[in-house]
């Protein structure tokens, strides 16, 4: 049997514990223990059920962090992976199990890329940290949010951060994501008067009345976007109104929708606008909000510089910088003023049944770490 690498070794171990958010089911301590032997000092953070560490090691100088996690999502059905999903297996090249792209693969390519960096230059200039949730895939409450609300709290300085999210499309290192869209939803209920379909002069149908403002929602070009963002995206995710009958004008309508934002808007901008719409077409309404964050961006510069060289040196393509997709833990740690870029395997398989990674591309990954580290670090 060929022997496998370290980082592919870590992998195997790592994805081989159903860590379904929020359980963590041992990854940390696994990831602590090799920290702690290579002279981390090491900061346990649980809050809830849900586990984090800081860690860290050199006390002056910028901070480059590490940042991932160790939950995954549910497998779905087991019977149709190729594999047991917490039995990972390496197959015609292909590591299979859940997590192994998102984002197992990359916090063992991390590990060992710090490895190797500290064995080389154990004198480096700096400091190094990881920040591991093992609540990123769930609801993000008691997760990076309150570690690094607890690093703010105590004037912690983090000057570059690593996402590990899985953000290469075709080939390794093509997309580098350095900011993502701000994220905010809408729960809105709008209110009317049940009757008989037949005697709509009694009745007040919310489905009509709210028809025309959802419609202006959908057609209003919010903004024009900017050089590093598309335009603010608005979608109705659900509608529900009506009792099931067909003789009966409903009471009430409810309608949830989301909105993508880009920096040239805020949040506040934004409720005011619809609040403004609402009000306009003079419905009776209640209106929750639940905000996601903040769009957050990376300019070229010392972190992207020395990511886009690592990925050049390593893989020979120049990489894409991209603000597309969702949301990360990106967009929490940039609110300490820290530049943010997430550089991760291919995400094509990401959260479905046989997920899979390039087990070559995982050893290619931390060679890249190895080299930002080296970047930025190496004395």
């Amino acid at each position: 049997m060929t022997q496998l690498s370290p980082t592919l070794e870590l992998a195997l171990d790592l994805i081989s514990r159903p860590s379904v958010t929020p359980e963590d089911a041992g990854c940390q301590d696994l990831m602590i223990e090799r920290l702690e032997k290579i002279g981390f000092s090491v900061e346990r953070m649980p809050f809830g059920n849900v586990k984090n560490f800081y860690a860290k090691r050199g006390s002056e100088g910028p901070n480059l962090c590490f940042a991932g996690h160790t939950d995954v999502v549910p497998t779905g059905p087991e019977s149709e992976w190729k594999v047991p999903p917490f039995k990972p297996e390496i197959i015609d090249g292909m590591l299979y199990g859940r997590g192994a792209a998102d984002m197992k693969g990359s916090l063992a390519a991390m590990v060992t890329a710090v490895e190797n960096f500290i064995a080389e230059h154990p004198d480096h200039n700096g400091q190094i940290s990881f920040l591991i949730t093992s609540d990123e895939e769930g609801p993000f409450v008691d997760g990076t949010t309150r570690v690094v609300d607890a690093l703010m709290a105590r004037e912690e300085k983090v000057d570059w951060c690593i996402v590990g999210e899985p953000s290469s499309t075709k080939t390794l290192g093509d997309i580098i994501k350095n900011g993502r869209r701000g994220s905010f939803s809408g729960d809105l209920t709008v209110y009317g008067k049940q009757g008989h379909v037949a005697y709509p002069h009694l009745a007040k149908n919310p489905i009509h009345l709210a028809a025309p403002a959802l419609a202006e929602f959908a057609s209003t070009k919010w903004d024009d976007g900017n050089d590093f963002f598309p335009p603010t995206s608005f979608q109705v995710s659900n509608i529900q109104a009506g009792t099931g009958a067909t003789n009966v004008v409903p009471g009430k309508l409810n309608a949830q929708f989301n909105f993508r934002f880009s920096s040239e808007l805020t949040f506040d901008d934004l409720k005011e606008r619809v609040i403004d719409i609402l009000e306009k077409h003079e419905l009776e309404y209640d209106i929750d909000w639940t905000y996601n964050g903040l769009p957050f961006l990376t300019k070229p510069g010392e972190l992207v510089d020395a990511i886009v060289d690592a990925v050049q040196k390593t893989v020979d393509i120049t990489p894409e910088l991209s603000t597309s997709g969702g949301t990360s833990d990106g967009r929490f740690i940039a609110k300490m003023g820290t530049q943010v870029v997430e550089l991760g395997p291919i995400n094509a398989t990401i959260h479905q049944i046989n997920e899979c990674v390039d087990a070559e591309s995982l050893n290619q990954l931390s060679l890249i770490y190895q080299r930002i580290l080296t970047n930025l670090m190496a004395k």
